[in-house]
């Protein structure tokens, strides 16, 4: 197809109508999984460091909480690997629809939890798998969104698509801000402290269910449709993308070793 035809193609109204559910898709998506990204770190400066590591001493619990937050950062390229591999194989909305379900599990599951008061050092343990979980989660759902907007996008349009999956990181801090925000100003202290923390991990079941619907009516990618009918002639393997632009690969990794520090 020439490029004059491609335009035409992406003017039609039912063009149209699927780039605006895929910029939903992909919004939404993106939003939740980062919501449940973020509203970790807010309970983890709040409340985590008291309830499952308070052993540790005041000072230790606080640095083993954040050190919790952290560790999610280092699983998040395996995850982007895992699912990026998969995705070429299986499809893209698939993976995009299991890292949002694997997110909303692992966030539900910390907001039901034992304390380290209930069942010892098998609560920082499991709140430690599951973080990791997160992390996993998020690397492959932010990539995945990524392509999936930019392969769904008319040639025209590629960077205004490939910008919303970064909007929703953003978008999800501000949500899980302001739902921690209100779960600690309508309750007491000693409420929150007791189970009104849990409420925010909980509502990523609404959320996970809302995100899930959205993403679930958005087609497969174009791209990985031709994929699949030119399966032989497509393949990429891992090895040869560190042999072939190791470079590249290491340069976009400390461009976002920056953005992440400095965010």
């Amino acid at each position: 197809m020439s490029t004059t035809e491609e335009l035409a193609a992406s003017t039609s109204p039912a063009a149209r109508k699927e780039e605006r559910k895929v910029l939903a898709g992909t919004l939404v998506g993106t939003t939740i999984e980062w919501y449940d990204f973020f509203i970790y770190a807010q309970a983890a400066g709040l409340v985590l460091a008291n309830l499952y590591f308070a052993p540790l001493g005041e000072v230790g619990a606080q640095i083993a909480s954040w050190a919790s937050l952290g560790t999610s950062f280092l699983f998040r390229p395996l995850g982007a690997i895992v699912a990026g591999h998969l995705g070429d194989r299986l499809g893209r909305k698939m993976m995009l629809v299991f890292t949002l379900i694997l997110m909303g599990v692992a966030t539900a599951l910390i907001g039901i939890l034992p304390t380290h008061a209930m069942i010892g050092v098998w609560a920082p343990i499991l709140l430690f798998v599951l973080r990791i979980i997160q992390g996993f989660s998020a690397g492959g759902e932010w990539g995945g969104a990524a392509l999936m907007s930019v392969e769904h996008a008319p040639i025209d349009k590629r960077g205004f698509f490939g910008a919303y999956p970064q909007i929703g990181v953003p978008s999800g801090m501000i949500l899980a801000t302001f739902i921690m925000y209100l779960a600690t100003t309508l309750m007491s202290e000693e409420a929150f402290l007791a189970w009104g923390w849990r409420i925010p991990f909980l509502l990523s079941i609404v959320l996970i269910a809302v995100g899930y619907m959205i993403r679930r009516s958005v087609d497969e990618s174009p791209v990985f449709k031709e994929m699949q009918e030119r399966k032989k002639e497509s393949a990429a393997p891992l090895g040869q993308l560190f042999r072939k632009n190791s470079r590249e690969v290491i340069l976009t990794a400390l461009i976002f070793i920056g953005n992440n520090a400095a965010g």
